[in-house]
């Protein structure tokens, strides 16, 4: 009897490409504004305030794709993210967010062989903070950003915050506070008696709770060191009060006193916020950007509403000073773009 045939090996052969496919010319020679990978999600330890802590961060990295190369490196991102995170910031010194960006940055051209090269960071940090009345300690979360955008003519570096805090409307107030004045009269009281009332007694107005936003640019080597806890300062001081995850009766009793005595726009806010930078900061150059913004969540319509002001300190102080006839808003992508 004969001996059955040996079956047919199961494996399936891998073929290995002669040519490397992402360097292949593309059918529609064009080049693309960024490509990359989005969503990479890394826990990271970073200096804040003099202090190192881990955060939990989000990346994204991009290059410009020139109109000959078909794609790409995809896994190349993800290497130079974990070997920054892996070489840089859990072995030596821990990095400011914008610094890690910036590392990252460089890395990703060079490995990509790209003329332009953009990252981003998000990253949620905590700041441990009493409560205005009580002193109860209270964990308030805040997002830190980072940013840099590498070419051969150098790299440049945005750091930024995210704060939330609440707004008074000041055009409900106004017309709560007529209201008001019309029935005082109404029930005897003269008009200095009125005054006193609605000076002593805070007038009501619906509130907002309210997301701001800072962003300052620094240009190609500039090493000034601005930290996150300062302009969480100026973002949240810019709203009619700041807010706290945990309050006793006392404390929720001052935050809302507070906001109602300090009405403001949406629009105030932003104004706010760069004032803040200004007088913070004196020593900036003028080639520094900054960017503002300001999403107010209404509580008495269904739409929310926005505002953002943009531009380098040179033209913000011009703007300040009277001395600028027209004024002029540089955005964030194009001082972002002007390293060639």
């Amino acid at each position: 009897m004969s001996s059955p045939s040996p079956s047919p090996s199961l494996a399936i052969p891998i073929a290995t490409p002669s040519v490397d496919v992402q360097a292949r010319r593309p059918a529609v020679q064009l080049s693309l504004s960024e490509v990359g990978v989005t969503g990479v999600e890394k826990v990271i330890r970073l200096e804040q305030e003099g202090r190192e802590q881990l955060y939990s961060a989000r990346f994204e990295c991009v290059v410009e794709l020139g109109a000959n190369q078909k794609g790409a490196h995809m896994s190349r991102f993800e290497e130079v993210v974990n070997e920054a995170i892996g070489e840089v910031v859990l072995g030596e010194a821990p990095f400011k967010a914008e610094t890690l960006a910036e590392h990252i940055a460089e890395l990703v051209r060079a490995r990509q062989g790209a003329r332009r090269a953009e990252v981003t960071i998000e990253a949620r940090f905590p700041e441990h903070k009493p409560a205005p009345v009580s002193g109860i300690q209270t964990q308030e979360l805040y997002t830190l950003h980072g940013c840099a955008v590498s070419t051969e003519g150098g790299t440049r570096r945005l750091v930024g915050v995210t704060a939330q805090g609440m707004t008074a409307c000041p055009c409900a107030q106004e017309l709560v506070a007529a209201s008001a004045r019309a029935r005082l009269a109404e029930a005897g009281y003269g008009p200095e008696e009125i005054e006193r009332i609605i000076e002593a007694v805070p007038v009501a107005t619906h509130n907002q709770r309210g997301l701001g936003t800072l962003h300052i640019g620094l240009p190609e080597g500039c090493d000034l060191d601005l930290d996150a806890g300062t302009l969480v300062e100026i973002v949240e001081s810019s709203m009619s009060s700041e807010i706290y995850e945990l309050m006793k009766r006392s404390d929720e009793a001052h935050v809302v006193e507070k906001a109602h005595r300090h009405p403001r726009f949406v629009e105030d806010c932003v104004r706010e916020m760069i004032r803040g930078v200004v007088e913070r900061f004196p020593e900036l150059p003028g080639e520094v950007f900054v960017s503002a913004r300001q999403e107010n969540l209404e509580t008495i319509h269904q739409h929310n509403v926005v505002a953002e002001r943009f531009g380098t300190l040179a033209e913000i102080r011009e703007e300040l000073s009277g001395a600028g006839a027209h004024a002029v808003h540089t955005s964030r992508r194009a001082w972002l773009d002007s390293v060639v």
